[in-house]
């Protein structure tokens, strides 16, 4: 750790189903050596272990990025909150916004800002007697795919109307409306009858035997749609709800188009809930890649809500007050909320409906407002500005400012608040993919060098190409890293580095959200008691005092112990030794623990690069004998670099005291470089 810097070191731990046993882990830390200035944040002059990702409470990162907003922050609210900003979300949201101009199909516009696509796709819908040129690819191939690509304008559609003056804000408001119309415009031309609706352009089959530009598509462009006699109430039903949206959006600069766009939206209502029917039934080449698994009753009661939202009419009320149970609204209380599950969206606008009083003689129906524990960032700002009160959540209720404390902590993961300091969206930070799993990323483009290129050609010169992308796809975020945050920046990793459209589209609203506070000062988060506790935390505690970082929940079964056991001053620098205890008070196997130690200045001996391993049988015999865990230091690389901190740590300490350890560390680093 430099001198004078703030430091985070994170370490893995595996922990056995053994409840109630302690294990303790020590380090060796210099005090501040400067004092700070008047800006900067007050510190504590010692450092903090903190718990930093506890596995049975949060994924790492979900694939899709609304799941951050809910899934996520039912699980701990307080462990990673933060005061002073460290992130440009305005900057972010640009990006992401500049993302979906890449993903465009068909004739760019003059004002296309991202300069190395062309158009393409100019063809689609002209085999099927039909006009399907526009919208977007939904990931890194060549693909149409209509459920995704609702879903995606829903999404922005409604992060606009949530958080547009915050986007206006940070001069981003036209872009996405942009954005939003791109994909309107399609549907538009995708609807040609009341009763039938194109749902897909090309297909994954063919698309994915080829590795080529969207400017040079030779795969199969046939479409593929729904009609009475083949039904797809999820398609048509999500096509709805995107365009009531979106007809919201534009009520007040384009009256004209956003009638236009309700007009179908109630057309495409009445077709999809009188032949019913699952999409993928209909339109058999997408069940491979968006498979309809939750059925059609939540797209139904999702158009429904959405267009009660953009009309009044009370016709839509009654529908969902009368069809909520039948089709499954009131008793989904689920973690997923994405292109194919809608049900947590449909009972937050249910939730805002009666929270506005707009609910009328169905107040009472609206049950499933209470299960409504998703889109954390929306709902919480609806308590806050409508019920002054908390999200209700398994462990207690959770204040606005928590909720949205912890929604902010999800984001910085992305940007790279993460044990690996990547940002996993490309273009912003430092560190970020550059071997996305993108076709036209991946290839030269097509403004630099025309030449065309081949299904097989692109397979053979582009995709296995070890260096980087030679178009950065700005503003995707990709899959990102597993459970262990490993991640493999690899183009054929697509499952870690392939971005899609319908897991960014409810980003620009939380981005748009976090901006807004950011030029604020914060000033909601300062009343947060999760906040002002972790604070009173980090100043309160003197040097020879006993430290408890309450980084998680009070119901957490982990706990965290941290202790200045010796303290020691050596040619005018003052040393301390630190003792680290971790309770699991649980019933069940902790796979995956992270602790950090930060807010510390000065130098650090004894945790670097190490990794603390405890089986069960270890850990059963040093609880009956009380011995302490040992530290294994991971092999291999900086053996001589360590051998050299650990002589210096040695010879600064007591020599009665520690020689005989520093004696044998010493001698396992040696042996250790030797193997």
């Amino acid at each position: 750790v430099d001198s004078g810097k703030q430091a985070v070191k994170r370490l893995p731990f595996v922990f056995e189903p053994l409840p109630l046993v302690s294990s303790s882990l020590q380090y060796l830390s210099t005090t501040p050596s400067s004092s700070l200035s008047s800006q900067e944040e007050p510190r504590p002059s010692h450092p903090v272990t903190h718990l930093t990702s506890p596995h049975w409470c949060i994924a790492t990162m979900a694939r899709n990025m609304a799941a951050i907003l809910g899934l996520l922050a039912l699980a701990s609210m307080a462990s990673m909150a933060s005061v002073a900003g460290r992130h440009d979300y305005g900057l972010a949201l640009k990006k992401s916004i500049l993302y979906f101009e890449a993903q465009r199909s068909g004739v760019l516009p003059p004002n296309q800002r991202v300069t190395w696509r062309e158009s393409s796709g100019l063809f689609d819908g002209k085999a099927n007697g039909v006009d399907l040129v526009g919208g977007y690819y939904d990931a890194g191939d060549n693909v149409k795919f209509g459920l995704p690509m609702a879903f995606t304008v829903t999404m922005m559609s409604w992060s606009i109307l949530e958080y547009g003056k915050q986007m206006a804000g940070a001069g981003e408001l036209r872009n996405a409306m942009d954005a939003v119309k791109w994909g309107t415009d399609y549907f538009i031309k995708a609807h040609p009858e009341p009763d039938v609706l194109y749902g897909e352009v090309g297909d994954g089959d063919t698309d994915h035997s080829c590795w080529q530009r969207p400017e040079d598509m030779t795969t199969s462009r046939q479409a593929f749609r729904i009609d009475p006699q083949n039904p797809g109430s999820d398609l048509a039903g999500e096509t709805a709800a995107a365009m009531a949206a979106a007809a919201l959006v534009f009520r007040g600069a384009y009256p004209g188009y956003a009638n236009l766009l309700l007009e179908h939206s109630k057309q495409l209502f009445a077709f999809a809930d009188k032949y019913r029917g699952k999409y993928d039934a209909s339109i058999t080449v997408a069940r491979n890649y968006y498979g309809s698994f939750s059925g059609y009753g939540d797209e139904l009661l999702w158009a429904a809500a959405w267009l009660y939202e953009a009309t009044e009419d009370g016709f839509y009320l009654d529908y969902l007050a009368r069809n909520g149970d039948a089709l499954g609204g009131t008793g989904w209380s689920i973690n997923q909320f994405g292109w194919d599950v809608k049900y947590p969206g449909v009972q937050l606008l249910a939730a805002k409906i009666l929270l506005q009083g707009r609910a009328g003689a169905h107040a009472r129906r609206c049950s499933f407002v209470t299960s409504a524990s998703f889109l954390l960032t929306v709902y919480a700002d609806l308590s806050t500005s409508l019920s002054g009160g908390a999200v209700r959540c398994p462990g207690g209720a959770a204040r606005a400012p928590d909720v949205l404390a912890f929604v902010r902590s999800q984001v910085d993961y992305i940007l790279g608040d993460n044990p690996r300091g990547t940002s996993y969206m490309v273009g912003y930070g430092g560190a970020f993919p550059r071997q996305v799993h993108h076709r036209g990323a991946s290839i030269v483009s097509v403004r630099k060098d025309p030449s065309f290129v081949g299904c097989g050609e692109g397979y053979a010169a582009w995709y296995p190409r070890a260096a980087a992308n030679p178009n950065v796809l700005e503003g995707a975020v990709v899959g990102g890293p597993d459970e262990y945050d490993d991640f493999a920046d690899e183009r054929n990793n697509y499952e870690q580095t392939e971005a899609a459209t319908y897991n960014s589209a409810p980003l620009l609203g939380v981005l748009a959200r976090l901006a807004g506070a950011c030029a604020s000062g914060w000033e909601e988060y300062k009343n947060s008691p999760l906040l002002q506790q972790q604070n009173q935390t980090s100043s309160s505690t003197s040097a020879h005092h006993h430290r408890r970082r309450p980084s998680h929940p009070a119901w957490s079964p982990i706990e965290i112990e941290q202790n200045v056991t010796k303290t020691w001053a050596r040619r005018g620098t003052t040393y301390h030794r630190y003792s680290v205890t971790v309770t699991n008070r649980s019933r069940k196997t902790v796979r995956e623990l992270h602790l950090g130690v930060a807010e510390m200045q000065g130098r650090l001996w004894g945790l670097d690069k190490a990794q603390v391993r405890l089986r069960a049988a270890q850990v059963a015999s040093r609880a009956a004998r009380r011995e302490e865990p040992q530290v294994r230091l991971r092999p291999g690389g900086a053996a001589g670099q360590r051998l050299g901190h650990w002589l210096q740590a040695c010879l600064m300490m007591s020599v009665w005291d520690y020689g005989v350890m520093c004696k044998l560390l010493i001698l396992l680093l040696l042996l250790e470089s030797v193997w």
